[in-house]
């Protein structure tokens, strides 16, 4: 093989970093599962996520209770008898017989107010449902990215490692030949436990990428076969920040969430007042004594000259007021945190793109250099080698940067609970 054309081989691994060529994704055989894409796990999560699936029995469980708010009080009915194991002696000892029907009527509208805040707790704890699932959702896109950078960085190792065992391949033929000496020789063989180290760390982070992937779509055993599919690069954000601040204003469920807890609350102070008023109760009577019968009736209402659930009403209207201020907090929170999402995301473009439009192709070309230096004899090995060391880190760098930037998308789509990249 000529040095033109082993030159052209190693240099080739370097091609894989090129700002304009995207990181090639590992296609599956034909025979395993195809490859799926972010949003399709998503899609899987949404749909088998245990936490999410906990979640959605705990919303249906709360809506139950609209059911039980809206019921009214039920009839009482009693019968009573007496003196009917003693023998009857005229109508000095007759048998005696009561029939009893009552109820409690509610007033100051209390089941109305039991059913508004029944179902404001209803959408408020939807809201707090949707903020979880959003929640969830930024996991699996961060568990998502995770992998698909460690898929690349694995196929960069390897082909990396295969490229530096050939460059060995040669040395060691150079060595024989006696057109290098034994410490050079050494030297290069040394640099192979690097790349040898990547490839093993690049395995390990695949190989657990998979896995916590896998954990949150809800597959109950990680499968060596599972596959994804996704870009490295990370894409442009067209949305600016003062655009982002309003769609997360409309969006974000736990601001959604803040605000009906006010309606939660305002429903609370109006039952707290409902309460206050009093039940009476109304009962009808039937009694049969000896051959004599007889109706009456009973009425009875509470005189609530100490209990006025006063108590209640002062406490009910401290939590309205607070509820406000945690709405307003909330918007607060809103509102920095896609500041600080923009920020992050912002500042991660910035380096990103300098890896793919100066860095890498610079890298590549020190690289391509100094290679043809040192088997033309232009360059000593520790020159070469440095050389070797600074395009690893500069390739390493570059992934941590897609990934950065990446990381900051998914927090930027979480923060606005929309989605900024499809």
């Amino acid at each position: 093989m000529t040095k033109k054309k082993h030159r052209i081989l190693l240099v080739a691994s370097c091609l894989l970093l090129v700002a304009r060529v995207a990181f090639p994704q590992t296609q599956p055989s034909s025979s395993a599962p195809a490859a799926i894409t972010m949003q399709q796990a998503v899609d899987i999560a949404r749909m088998k996520n245990p936490n999410l699936l906990s979640s959605q029995q705990n919303l249906l469980s709360v809506k139950a209770q609209e059911i039980q708010a809206g019921v009214r009080a039920n009839p009482y009915f009693g019968f009573t008898g007496s003196n009917i194991t003693l023998p009857a002696e005229g109508a000095s000892n007759p048998y005696a017989y009561s029939l009893q029907v009552s109820r409690l009527f509610e007033r100051g509208e209390k089941r109305r107010w039991r059913l508004d805040s029944a179902r404001s707790t209803t959408a408020q704890t939807d809201a707090q449902y949707h903020q979880q699932e959003q929640q969830t959702i930024l996991a699996v896109r961060q568990a998502f990215t995770s992998f698909v950078i460690a898929k690349a960085a694995k196929k960069l190792a390897d082909d990396n490692l295969s490229d530096f065992r050939h460059e060995l391949d040669i040395g060691r033929e150079r060595y024989k030949a006696g057109d290098i000496a034994k410490l050079d020789f050494e030297r290069l063989d040394l640099q192979l436990a690097q790349f040898e180290s990547d490839e093993s760390n690049a395995i390990t982070n695949a190989q657990q990428a998979s896995i916590q992937l896998q954990a949150l779509l809800g597959y109950d055993k990680a499968r060596t076969d599972f596959d994804v599919i996704g870009d490295v690069v990370p894409p442009l954000v067209s949305d600016m920040m003062e655009g982002l601040e309003q769609k997360a204003l409309a969006a974000r469920p736990d601001y959604h969430a803040a605000h009906l807890g006010v309606a939660v609350a305002d429903a609370n102070v109006k039952l707290a007042y409902a309460n206050g008023t009093t039940d009476p109760t109304l009962e009808g009577e039937y009694d049969r004594s000896g051959t004599y019968n007889s109706a009456g009736f009973n009425f009875n209402i509470p005189i609530r000259i100490f209990d006025r659930n006063q108590g209640n009403k002062e406490t009910s209207k401290y939590l309205a007021q607070a509820s406000r201020f945690t709405e307003l907090a909330t918007r607060n929170q809103v509102v920095a945190d896609v500041d600080q999402a923009w920020s992050g995301y912002a500042n991660a473009k910035v380096l990103s793109d300098r890896y793919n439009g100066h860095y890498l192709d610079e890298a590549k070309d020190v690289l391509d250099i100094a290679q043809f230096s040192y088997q033309h004899g232009g360059l000593a090995l520790i020159d070469y080698l440095d050389a070797l060391r600074e395009s690893r880190s500069v390739t390493s760098d570059a992934l941590n940067a897609y990934s950065q930037t990446w990381m900051a998308i998914h927090q930027l789509s979480f923060a606005t609970a929309t989605e900024i990249v499809p």
